[in-house]
């Protein structure tokens, strides 16, 4: 358990201000199902218990498949991704590790291959907010699973 403060709640003005940009990102363009996983893997990368908890808890009671989960972490192997999904799961680990010289050419048009100009930029603004609360969440140690009852997920039967 931690012991460090709860940072959703010691600062609600500034809480609410970024969850309206992270519904007005997640009520864009970009499909549900696909920003879960967006949404996971980005919180895989940063380390991020509480957020890998809480959207592989609200993907499944979206109805994703278990075994999709599980592949989020190994996608470039598996066979069970789109190849659009595979874009939007490329593009978000170069916007959640910004490379060194940033994001390549190459990698850049493998994603406007999939996405239009919109839908390129609303998933980068989804990416942008997915980070946001995971930095939040580890410089906190948010507990994983401490906030299902608030965020309505125990219907995800994951405990």
């Amino acid at each position: 358990m931690s012991n460090r403060l709860d940072y959703l709640t010691v600062a609600p003005k500034l809480t609410q201000a970024f969850y309206q940009f992270t519904l007005a990102a997640h009520g864009a363009s970009i499909e549900a199902e696909l920003r879960h996983l967006v949404d996971i893997r980005a919180s895989q990368l940063n380390g991020c218990a509480f957020w890998v908890d809480m959207h592989i808890k609200e993907a499944k009671i979206s109805g994703e498949r278990e075994l999709r989960l599980h592949h989020i972490a190994v996608w470039r192997e598996s066979p069970l991704f789109s190849a659009r999904e595979r874009a939007a799961l490329e593009w978000t680990e170069a916007v959640t590790q910004l490379p060194p010289g940033g994001i390549p050419d190459d990698l850049y048009a493998r994603a406007r291959e999939a996405f239009s100009e919109a839908e390129i930029v609303d998933l980068t603004f989804s990416i942008i907010a997915i980070n946001g609360w995971n930095r939040g969440a580890v410089a906190f140690r948010m507990v994983p699973g401490s906030k299902d009852e608030t965020f309505g997920l125990k219907k995800a039967g994951l405990s």
